[in-house]
């Protein structure tokens, strides 16, 4: 890093942290500017901020630390929630958006009623805040303590705290408006990065054609399989089918996810939450991740085994720190900046929201004014902040934390999804399902650590997921329905589909089913079309091609003639 690279770190930071500070008067005047910028973003800053906070300084470097040791189809663990996305996309960004609560753990105490619906509002939100918090900052911290290390001669411990105290600067003075429009800038710099050092790790081997040749010539041909081979072990395909058939209806985002949730509520209408979330899922999966596995596949090339490497994780920014220029450094340097604060930025505020609106407003002190909520709002991110600086110090492995989070709420995504559409559901439902996750998920992460063997990832899943399953049907049967005036107040206030007992309705409509089949065959069709002319594996292109042209018609045609749903009235 020279004086070049510093000015283009330095230019980011100035940039940010300036966006923050712009914002600072319109997010302190009360909780809905603080958290949700007024519910007044169109459909494409929304989106983009979704896209920008799933682009941690952790995901290029789990996908190559996947793709260095089991090959891109292993990608599948991440791929396969496209289908909840579109979902999301198809039918729950307008029912969130309808709800009009702050949080998306506001929302248990319209659906459920009671005591239980009260503990489990304060129990999700206190875990999903802290734990849950936690351990995702403190992987994003840690990846980029990981960069910042290759480029720079600085320890670890003040590599955190330098990367935590920038991005807590912006965000506790901005609000939710300085996460969303440092999020845009964020957006840019990252996918234009990222495009420049994929060109460049390609050229470095002459072209893409001498880089796939090299990867092939040194027995990895069957890295760049988009799916198992027909070589691989049998527990490489036990855990495809788990991802493809258990992964998205399973995992506690399966109805959008906290801090998606949160853009989707700050959409100035129904609409552009549905067409935000959507273009969020299109850029995900089909713009963002080429790039990096570009990469990734050049670094095997440089380091074939770990060698100087102390482990995968590091074949990223190592190899970029190996090719890159002056000037680039720096450019690379802003880049995971970017990735890192356009996470942290978010968790932080989602997470304040959770212990401000969920625990101290509706319990502590419900009188507070707006200006005080705002205030403790700021002191809360400060100690989320510090507090996942210090848990970041023992993250290890990054995909390992991605499974260990999955694991702990892999139970409950079915109830988040059936809660929108059928009346028996009730408080005593998510709750089982939630508990029994954390209970088998800790219990599998002891008996690993006791024995110091690993539990296959697709065992863990199948234990969780089937436990969970167990338990928290009969509980369903067992225990009281909500009563009916919860019910009916739940439905008048989102007009939800599916079956509800309060008004002897049964809402369906095929429409919905058509356009979320068709929404995920777009996605996938042209996720692995691009990927196809990246890699330059053009035999997947009779079937991507065709699946992307069907996809699109199925979605046209059921997302804008499904009338009675999108307008509440009818």
């Amino acid at each position: 890093m020279n004086f070049y690279d510093w000015l283009v770190v330095g230019i980011y930071v100035f940039l940010s942290i300036l966006i923050g500070l712009l914002f600072s008067k319109k997010a302190g005047r009360n909780l809905d500017e603080y958290f949700l910028s007024g519910r007044s973003l169109p459909w494409w800053i929304l989106g983009s901020s979704m896209v920008a906070t799933t682009f941690a300084s952790d995901t290029p470097l789990a996908i190559t630390e996947y793709i260095r040791q089991e090959g891109i189809w292993r990608n599948w663990f991440w791929w396969t929630l496209a289908i909840s996305h579109v979902l999301a996309a198809v039918v729950f960004a307008r029912l969130w958006r309808r709800a009009g609560v702050l949080t998306d753990n506001e929302l248990i105490e319209i659906r459920y009623g009671g005591r239980p619906a009260a503990f489990l509002r304060a129990f999700k939100a206190g875990y999903f805040s802290t734990i849950y918090n936690f351990v995702v900052l403190a992987w994003v911290t840690a990846a980029m303590s990981t960069v910042l290390s290759s480029f720079m001669d600085i320890s670890m411990n003040f590599a955190v705290i330098s990367c935590m105290a920038i991005a807590l600067i912006y965000s506790l003075f901005g609000g939710f408006w300085g996460v969303v429009f440092t999020d845009l800038l964020q957006f840019v710099i990252a996918m234009t990065g990222s495009v420049i050092f994929a060109v460049f790790a390609a050229d470095h081997y002459g072209g893409m054609e001498r880089l796939i040749e090299k990867v092939s010539q040194m027995g990895h041909q069957d890295v760049l399989s988009f799916f198992p081979g027909p070589d691989a072990p049998m527990s490489f395909w036990y855990t495809f089918f788990v991802f493809v058939g258990i992964l998205w209806w399973s995992n506690h985002n399966a109805d959008g996810g906290g801090y998606i949730i949160q853009r989707m509520m700050s959409a100035k209408d129904e609409k552009n939450a549905l067409i935000g979330t959507f273009w969020f899922a299109l850029a995900h999966y089909v713009l963002r991740m080429w790039p990096w596995i570009v990469v990734a596949l050049a670094s095997i090339v440089m380091f074939p085994d770990l060698g100087i490497l102390k482990s995968n994780k590091q074949a990223y920014p190592q190899f970029m720190s190996a090719i890159l220029p002056i000037g680039l450094r720096g450019l690379f340097v802003a880049v995971f900046l970017a990735a890192f604060m356009s996470t942290v930025d978010t968790h932080l505020n989602w997470g304040s929201s959770y212990i401000v609106n969920d625990i101290y407003k509706r319990f502590i002190k419900s009188d507070a004014t707006q200006r005080h909520l705002v205030i403790v709002s700021k002191l809360t991110m400060l100690a989320l902040g510090c507090l996942s600086a210090i848990v970041a110090l023992f993250i290890k492995s990054i995909t390992g934390a991605w499974e260990f989070v999955w694991a702990m709420g892999a139970g409950i995504g079915a109830v988040l999804i059936l809660r929108w559409f059928w009346w028996r559901i009730n408080a005593w439902s998510e709750i089982s399902a939630l508990g029994t996750s954390l209970i088998v998920a800790m219990g599998i992460w002891l008996y690993e650590f006791l024995s110091e063997t690993s539990v296959p990832f697709y065992l863990k899943a199948l234990l969780v997921v089937g436990s969970s399953l167990c338990v928290w049907l009969p509980v369903t049967f067992f225990t009281k329905p909500e009563k009916d005036s919860v019910l009916k107040r739940f439905e008048d206030r989102v007009n939800p589909p599916g079956y509800w007992k309060s008004s002897g309705n049964k809402k369906k409509d095929w429409r919905i089913l058509i356009s979320w089949i068709g929404g995920v065959g777009l996605i996938y069709g042209l996720m692995f079309t691009v990927g196809s002319i990246v890699l330059l594996q053009y035999h997947h292109l009779w079937w991507s091609v065709p699946l992307s042209f069907v996809g699109i018609i199925l979605f046209w045609r059921g997302i804008f003639r499904y009338k009675p749903f999108i307008d509440k009235s009818a």
